[in-house]
């Protein structure tokens, strides 16, 4: 029974009047289609000119927070190395002149992180942080490897205020 069926609606498609029928069906449709998107607001974002805004909870490149003072605030810990799943972070530390601990080599292999966060959320001294950046072409492989000075941020900049907030629900908790 099906196999006759499946038979007649060839028979039908390929006869004139069946490609008269799909024909009218279809050009309406397709009007419709256009019609409906003809008088929407373009959604095209013109990229290098301008640039689309993030959301606030988006983990882009790491950055190494200073103290108010300018000092680093990474103690080269470990913490962050040790909770990246990728295996990204290398690090090691030295003492200065005060007998503080401070890293002496900190580098971010930036093609082996997954941008999943846990080296932010390890860090007891809140010294790394994911920024909103997301533009990260190079022209070599060698340029992807982010040493500490490419990862501290200048010294004097403004707050950020969501900042503020997560040091304050850290310390609570």
């Amino acid at each position: 029974m099906q196999n006759k069926k499946e038979l007649k609606r060839q028979k039908l498609d390929n006869s004139v009047w069946g490609i008269i029928k799909t024909t009218l069906i279809a050009l309406p449709i397709g009007f419709a289609t256009i019609f409906k998107h003809l008088f929407r607001r373009a959604t095209t974002i013109e990229y290098p000119f301008k640039k689309r805004e993030m959301f606030p909870r988006y983990r882009g490149r790491q950055y190494l927070e200073r103290y108010d003072d300018g000092t680093e605030r990474c103690v080269c810990c470990g913490l962050c190395a040790a909770a990246c799943p990728a295996d990204a972070i290398y690090m090691e530390p030295m003492e200065n002149e005060k007998g503080e601990r401070l890293a002496k080599i900190f580098e971010i292999n930036m093609i082996r992180c997954i941008f999943c966060g846990f080296c932010e959320e390890a860090c007891p001294e809140e010294a790394i942080f994911m920024g909103p950046d997301y533009e990260f072409a190079e022209a070599n492989r060698d340029a992807f490897i982010y040493g500490k000075e490419k990862l501290l941020v200048t010294h004097p900049r403004p707050e950020n205020i969501l900042k503020k907030l997560w040091r304050k629900t850290r310390r609570l908790f």
